[in-house]
């Protein structure tokens, strides 16, 4: 028999058996991996106090930080204010026009239908004085009618001349000079007439010709003049004639600034009248305002804003048309009465 062999003894200095190495391209990837870990742990890190101060409640508005809201609140206002008064300054603006427009439709187309009513009336009463010899042959009240104006060339016929030369007397018709006498007595007698308003019955007078006649009737009887002369402004007509007639009127229809004056000579003799004339004023003159008018326009004007008041408050508390239709004609009166004083202001002979 063999004898057993002995085993070789183990070193114990010898290497333990290690795990084979992984492959290059997988140590690789597992660098990667934990380099990409480690950054976003920093990153988690740096940002965390950011959000925890995100977190944290945002602090109270100071009241500072308003003031920019409250000036731009005030700016709003100031340009709201702005347009009321931009509107109403436009409305006052367009409520003028209107007003003014209405003015000169009445002096200009309504203040005709006026006179003409006026005559109407006027040519009746006189008509009726002639008829029981009751016609005026002296100084008469104002307004009163003293005679009948025929100008053929004119196309004036049966037109009446009242008493003044007023802007109300000239309202009604053409008008006798207080301080000269009648037509058809002894002297000089002097008639004025508008030439733009109230039916402007001497608007033609420049078409007069020397040689046209002029007829007047009168309580002491007919009488014709003969045109012979002409003037203007401070050179009226140069006639020393004793018994004539001279007409007057302004140079223009629209604004007129000095008076133009027609001049005629009695045919025949002088009737015996008795010669009186009135007292002279102010207002007798070419030109003249009558001011008389200024405390009725001021009345009227006064009477028209409180209608208007009473018209605005009845259609707000009562009913609104209800309240135009039951006031328009009120206003429409109260409206033509100071239009009517308005005009009368103007010029005597305009």
């Amino acid at each position: 028999m063999t004898a057993p062999t002995a085993e070789p003894a183990v070193d114990s200095t010898a290497e333990e058996p290690t795990a084979p190495a992984a492959p290059d391209g997988e140590s690789e990837t597992a660098q990667t991996a934990e380099t990409a870990q480690t950054a976003q742990t920093a990153q988690i890190a740096q940002t965390a106090p950011e959000a925890g101060a995100a977190a944290d409640p945002q602090p109270a508005v100071k009241p500072f930080e308003l003031r920019p809201s409250l000036a731009a609140l005030r700016a709003g206002l100031r340009e709201g204010r702005g347009l009321r008064v931009v509107r109403m300054v436009s409305t006052a603006a367009s409520l003028a026009a209107v007003l003014l427009l209405g003015w000169g439709v009445y002096a200009f187309g309504l203040t005709g239908l006026q006179e003409k009513h006026s005559q109407a009336n006027l040519y009746r009463a006189f008509a009726a004085e002639l008829a029981n010899a009751t016609a005026p042959v002296a100084p008469a009240p104002d307004g009163a009618p003293v005679m009948i104006l025929d100008i053929p060339r004119l196309g004036l016929h049966q037109t009446i001349v009242v008493e003044g030369t007023t802007g109300a007397d000239l309202a009604r018709g053409p008008g006798h000079v207080r301080y000269t006498v009648l037509p058809g007595q002894p002297g000089v007698s002097v008639l004025m007439g508008r030439r733009g308003t109230f039916g402007a019955p001497f608007a033609a007078l420049p078409q007069l010709r020397i040689g046209d006649k002029i007829n007047v009737t009168t309580g002491e009887g007919s009488y014709t003049y003969t045109v012979n002369a002409f003037g203007q402004g401070s050179k009226p007509v140069d006639d020393k004639f004793p018994n004539r007639l001279v007409l007057a009127t302004g140079d223009s229809t629209w604004i007129p600034t000095h008076a133009i004056y027609v001049g005629a000579r009695l045919d025949g003799q002088a009737g015996a009248g008795s010669g009186q004339t009135g007292a002279r004023t102010d207002l007798d003159k070419a030109l003249a305002s009558d001011t008389d008018a200024w405390p009725a326009l001021q009345l009227w004007a006064l009477a028209l804003a409180f209608a208007v008041v009473v018209t605005v408050a009845l259609a707000v508390f009562w009913n609104r048309r209800a309240a135009y239709l039951s006031m328009a004609p009120v206003l429409a009166a109260l409206l033509w009465c100071v239009y009517e004083n308005a005009t009368v202001l103007l010029p005597n002979i305009y």
